[in-house]
């Protein structure tokens, strides 16, 4: 029987939620049947919340210097403890230096660790882009550090909830910049990546939608020519190789969700962060009026592309709830889920 693969999870920025999404994870055992967890942290941030979430009964912290300490057990979630807070000065809610440079070299050590073998996946919580560039790390988001990091040209995000799965051609750049950014070499390079990240979750034909930058992909050029000149060489170039955009050509960005929901794809390639963004938001996070609360923040971040496995909450880091108790787990979840699954294709 092959070994529960160990999953890496940083505990994202202190001030946010992160801390509390790890421990509620970590309450269930089942968790703990299918992967051996370690927490990216530290240890003093765990303590203090599982004090919050009145859980001492039931949980216990283990801080450990390196992988090969961790128990790995039901009941002690083993830290790996950076010594980053100082809890003194420790707020939730509050943006600060010392909790970006915690987020940012929690990232960087997981990052290490399985780059060197020692862990086989990694799981980020969310950190805070100001927070870390207080901290003197110029990075837009967890995708760029670890393409930094691990010598990654070409990579881009993947994102997923239940069967809609989402790549882009471009993420954290202006609006502007996005629309220049849709050249035929990206485009392919992205439909070759979605290929082979299908793949790799197990879909082994993997049908792909390309979706337009502009209303109604450009009308033959009356309203923009780059689905004429860049999108659609890219989609001829994909096609040849063999890979499988059914309707072979752009696809309208406001129909091309719903055809993916419906089965038409199993993944599609979006031209900027917001075309892939909010479709992936709107199915996966879900707010109670009545209650005036989450009933589900759910979906994951996938880094395809780089050479270990990445797969992140996908949202933020929660500082109107961080340290409240009330934070929904479902995204940290589903990322451990996926990381699992990754990890055992390999």
């Amino acid at each position: 029987m092959k070994k529960r693969p160990i999953i890496g999870i940083t505990m994202g920025d202190p001030a946010g939620n992160g801390s509390e999404l790890s421990v509620k994870v970590l309450l269930d055992k089942d968790v703990y049947e299918t992967c051996r967890p370690i927490i990216i942290g530290d240890a003093s941030c765990m303590e203090e919340i599982v004090k919050r979430l009145n859980k001492e009964n039931e949980i216990k912290i283990h801080a450990v210097k390196k992988v090969e300490d961790a128990v790995f057990e039901y009941g002690t979630i083993d830290v790996y403890d950076m010594g980053m807070v100082d809890m003194d000065k420790h707020i939730y809610g509050k943006i600060s230096k010392m909790c970006g440079e915690a987020a940012f070299q929690y990232v960087v050590k997981v990052i290490e660790l399985a780059m060197s073998g020692s862990i086989d996946a990694t799981v980020t919580n969310a950190l805070n882009k100001e927070a870390i560039n207080m901290a003197g790390h110029h990075y837009s988001g967890h995708t760029e550090i670890y393409a930094e990091y691990t010598h990654t040209d070409r990579y881009t995000m993947m994102l997923a909830h239940e069967n809609l799965r989402v790549v882009h051609v471009s993420t954290h750049v202006s609006l502007r910049q996005a629309c220049d950014k849709v050249k035929k070499a990206r485009v392919l390079e992205v439909i070759r990546i979605a290929n082979e990240g299908c793949k790799a979750i197990g879909i082994e034909n993997p049908k792909i939608g390309v979706a337009g930058l502009n209303p109604h992909c450009g009308e033959n050029g009356l309203f923009g020519t780059e689905e004429i000149e860049e999108i659609q060489p890219a989609i001829d170039e994909a096609m040849a190789e063999g890979i499988c955009i059914p309707e072979g050509i752009p696809t309208p960005a406001d129909t091309i969700f719903s055809k993916a929901l419906g089965g038409w794809y199993d993944i599609v390639v979006a031209m900027y962060h917001d075309q892939g963004h909010i479709p992936l938001k709107v199915k996966g996070f879900n707010y109670n009026k009545d209650l005036k609360k989450w009933d589900a923040v759910s979906g994951v971040n996938i880094t395809l592309g780089i050479p270990i496995i990445r797969v992140s909450v996908d949202h933020g880091t929660g500082f109107d709830l961080a340290g409240k108790g009330i934070s929904s787990e479902l995204s940290l979840t589903n990322s451990i889920d996926y990381a699992i699954r990754l990890a055992s294709s390999k």
